[in-house]
């Protein structure tokens, strides 16, 4: 499986046991590089991919929150 897909898997794990709530911050690509060993373009991919299933929704500015 490709790495932005078990690191989505991750985060929608955490979203549907409660860890991360609805309107909760999704941790900083920063964090997700570091904690996760991927690049930024694999957090942001698996980002991408929990907005187009509308997990998640991004502000500008401001960052990634749960739906």
């Amino acid at each position: 499986m490709a790495l932005y897909l078990q690191l989505a898997a991750l985060l929608r794990e955490d979203i549907a046991s409660g860890r991360l709530a609805k309107d909760d911050p999704v941790p900083s690509e920063s964090y997700l590089e570091q904690q996760h060993d991927v690049s930024r373009a694999t957090v942001r991919r698996a980002i991408r991919h929990l907005r187009e299933e509308k997990l998640v929704y991004t502000l500008p500015q401001r960052g990634t929150f749960v739906s």
